[in-house]
Formats: structure tokens, C-alpha cells, sequence
């Protein structure tokens, strides 16, 4: 299995605009769900994903990124929806 640390590099290099891991956002394995959870935050404010193993593995090993890169891109626009309401 991957690491967090291979996952976490992808992701900025599949979607630099997510931010940097351990500031913009968090990457763990979520033993309950059997997935990488990618938890986004902007202070205390914080959206999730899980990203399923077979999805993470195959973009790390080359084949295909395009389900990580829509879920993080996905989770990055709901989150500055969530934003923009607050202002």
C-alpha cells in the first residue's frame, strides 16, 4: 500500500491549487473506511474525502489520476462555495 507521503505528493502534483499537505490539507488512513481521508481546511473551517485504495494505488503507479484529481478538485470548489457564503 501506498504511503501518506506518496499520496500527498501526488496531489500536488495532480492539483497544485489544493495547497500543501500538513498546511492547506491533511492526508491520513482512515481505518473505518478502509480509504485516505483528505481533509481540506482554511482555519477552522474543513471539508473530507475519501479517496478509495484502489484509486490511490493506481495513480500513484502511473495508470490513472482522474478519479483523485475530481475528488480534490471537487472538494477544493466546495470548499471556496462554502467560503464566499460567509463573506
Amino acid at each position: 500500500m501506498i504511503t501518506k507521503q506518496d499520496l500527498c505528493k501526488k496531489i500536488e502534483e495532480v492539483f497544485p491549487q489544493a495547497g500543501a499537505c500538513g498546511i492547506d490539507y491533511d492526508v491520513e488512513f482512515d481505518e473505518k473506511n478502509e480509504a485516505w481521508a483528505v481533509d481540506l481546511h482554511h482555519g477552522s473551517h474543513h471539508l473530507k474525502t475519501f479517496i478509495e485504495i484502489d484509486e490511490a494505488d493506481s495513480c500513484i503507479e502511473g495508470k490513472s489520476c482522474i478519479p483523485l484529481g475530481l475528488q480534490i478538485g471537487q472538494l477544493k470548489h466546495n470548499f471556496d462555495l462554502a467560503s464566499c457564503t460567509e463573506q
